[in-house]
């Protein structure tokens, strides 16, 4: 992948790159970099500070209401990290040295890579990061619950996996790059992602009516027997006040419960009835029989060639 800097990009990561280079030696750690050196380098390896028109190359390839796989590719990762460095390489035995020392720094960059983001319910994870996928997501979900669980599992687990199970991948980053762009980069390949609605507090909530209705967007309540709490499989049609879309007819749906489940139509049992968890959506694990796989979510399916022949797409001269 070829990334062009503008002018003002490229003094920019200079500068801030030559500031952490000079730090005194009693600033290092244990390692050959300065800890600042190193941590900032690690935070570069997982695409801090790159503008996101390098990310995503054409805003086609991540339209409204889509989410996307990707692997990131070590090798352009390291090119960047190889040009960041080379700020301070002036004369032919410096650009020597560095090239002598860079497999050292690289398997440092390595090692901190897995400590750029160490929640404090979590334990920071030694060694090297394995292969680095990710995934991008661009919906109203990200703007409307900003504080959404993402997770990734190296094998199929049960829907409601732990945050301490042993086949969790270590989340690298996670990020909102806009309102509604949220980036995630995951140690390892997935074999299931789960992205959740935030567990914060108890809310109500209906299901879209499936098929839906021709024309029209109509929600269902799924029904719960009283006293077990268990789903019965049946759904009551959720009403709407008249010349008000969007604003429920409370009374006139507890009724509706009342003659479907019985009861004595308190606020508890209507509380049991719309009580929802939140909302969880599983990616993986493969499908069986034709179509796409999960496995096939992380197979490039445009090549550049592709995009540059798309319609009103223009290559603007350097």
């Amino acid at each position: 992948m070829n990334v062009t800097l503008t002018t003002h990009d490229a003094v920019a990561v200079a500068w801030e790159a030559k500031d952490l280079l000079a730090q005194a030696p009693d600033q290092g750690g244990a390692g050959l970099l300065p800890d600042g050196v190193r941590d900032w380098l690690a935070s570069l390896r997982l695409l801090e500070g790159v503008p996101f028109q390098h990310l995503v190359v054409d805003d086609r390839l991540l339209p409204p209401e889509s989410i996307r796989f990707f692997y990131l590719d070590r090798n352009w990762t390291d090119a960047m990290v190889a040009g960041a460095l080379s700020v301070g390489a002036i004369t032919t035995a410096d650009r020597a040295q560095l090239q002598a020392l860079y497999p050292t720094i690289r398997d440092e960059i390595d090692r901190a890579e897995r400590q750029v983001r160490v929640p404090g319910n979590e334990v920071a994870v030694d060694g090297t990061a394995d292969v680095v996928t990710g995934l991008l997501i661009r919906s109203r979900a990200v703007s409307g619950w900003p504080g959404m669980h993402i997770r990734a599992y190296r094998v199929e687990v049960p829907d409601d996996g732990a945050d301490d199970d042993a086949n969790r991948l270590h989340l690298m980053r996670l990020e909102r790059l806009a309102p509604a762009v949220l980036l995630a980069l995951f140690d390892g390949v997935p074999a299931v992602v789960h992205i959740e609605e935030p567990r914060s507090g108890l809310q109500f909530g209906f299901e879209l009516t499936e098929p839906p209705p021709v024309g029209a967007v109509a929600y269902d309540l799924p029904l719960r027997t009283p006293g077990t709490g268990t789903e019965t499989g049946a759904t009551v049609p959720v009403p709407f006040r008249r010349n008000a879309p969007g604003v429920v007819d409370l009374a006139d749906l507890q009724q509706r419960i009342l003659s479907a489940v019985g009861g004595n139509g308190s606020g508890a049992e209507f509380a049991l009835e719309a009580l929802r968890f939140p909302y969880r959506q599983v990616f993986g694990p493969a499908q069986d029989g034709p179509g796409p796989t999960f496995a096939d979510l992380f197979t490039p399916a445009v090549g550049i060639a592709e995009i540059r022949a798309w319609p009103a797409y223009a290559v603007v001269a350097p």
